[in-house]
């Protein structure tokens, strides 16, 4: 959500817009303030909100991006309340594979805080019907994919090593890198000479290398940490196969980045994923938390060259719909019926 927002901000400057920017994580001030667990996040939310309230009285939309839990509560709803307040129209841009069971939970409250928002912009048709079961109608804006950053190499990979896999995922129980590693641990029975980079950092690093460990593959296995937007473009071009294991999942732009760059994708069939890969189309889809069902798809994948070719061309020509110039018509006109219903009212 943080590379699509520094993403959208710097597309809109180039249609002339004036942006600001109000990070959620922006760094504690004064610094000492990080070392008081239990009172820390008091240093960060305040200058968060005040931040929010003075750029409201100069702007002419929000647009805020939304996820579940605490996110929501702490950081989404609040700048709904401070436009409504403000008299600025809102959009609320949401994002979370995790909004059914969200949802469940928090409906009303949401609820409540959407009805002062101008409108509630979805990125796939699995949110649009998610929300809408619970009374909450929006529109779609599908997320956006740099093709010019994310391409395909332009000469063959050629390696006598084996082929690179990737995971493209934070370090956490919610992503599937355990599936992942023991998926790639089989695969290595066939595949001798693969490696697998998964690029991403969170609390389950440590237990991922572990496992890396124990199931024999450490030495095949890189764990590349968190990498900029161009470092992760270059791992993409470097890559033969994405492996992707969510558990839940809304509209992951690691896969589109992936098919953007030229890659075949192997990936749980969960939340979002189905509504923008096709099975055996434009990617391979998987029963969530199955190993076993990843590594024989890779398998497969990699030893028949017409089907990796052929997933990688009709992935090319699906993520042509998530070009800046697909989606700019979209969301200006989200915009603009957002400042409309707030004259109206």
């Amino acid at each position: 959500m943080a590379n699509q927002t520094r993403q959208l901000a710097e597309l809109l400057r180039g249609e002339g817009a004036a942006v600001e920017l109000v990070q959620v994580n922006a760094p504690y001030r004064p610094a000492w303030a990080e070392r008081l667990k239990g009172v820390r996040a008091f240093f960060r939310l305040v200058p968060y909100l005040l931040r929010l309230w003075r750029g409201a009285g100069r702007a002419d939309l929000m647009h805020v991006m939304a996820n579940s839990g605490w996110s929501w509560h702490l950081f989404a709803a609040p700048a709904v309340w401070i436009g409504w307040l403000r008299g600025v129209p809102v959009v609320v841009n949401y994002r979370g594979g995790e909004a059914e069971p969200f949802l469940a939970r928090s409906a009303a409250s949401v609820r409540a805080t959407l009805r002062r928002a101008a409108s509630l912009v979805l990125p796939s048709g699995f949110l649009l019907e998610v929300f809408a079961r619970y009374g909450m109608p929006g529109r779609i804006v599908a997320n956006i994919v740099d093709l010019e950053r994310f391409r395909p190499r332009e000469v063959p990979r050629r390696s006598v090593d084996g082929p690179l896999l990737i995971a493209a995922r934070n370090l956490e129980a919610i992503y599937g890198n355990d599936t992942v590693l023991r998926a790639f641990a089989l695969l290595s029975e066939s595949w001798p000479g693969a490696r697998l980079s998964i690029a991403g950092s969170g609390p389950e690093a440590a237990a991922l290398a572990a496992l890396a460990q124990e199931l024999g593959v450490a030495d095949r296995v890189r764990f590349t940490g968190r990498l900029d937007r161009d470092q992760m473009a270059a791992l993409y071009r470097d890559a033969d196969l994405m492996l992707n294991a969510s558990r839940v999942d809304n509209m992951p732009n690691a896969l589109l980045e992936a098919l953007a760059s030229g890659l075949a994708v192997v990936t749980s069939d969960v939340g979002g994923i189905p509504f923008i890969v096709r099975q055996r189309q434009t990617a391979m889809l998987v029963p969530p938390d199955d190993p076993q069902a990843m590594a024989k798809a890779a398998h497969e994948v990699l030893a028949d060259a017409s089907l990796h070719a052929a997933l990688v061309a009709a992935g090319r020509d699906e993520v042509q719909r998530y070009r800046w110039s697909s989606v700019r018509a979209e969301l200006l006109a989200a915009y603009v019926d957002a400042i409309a219903a707030k004259k109206a009212t």
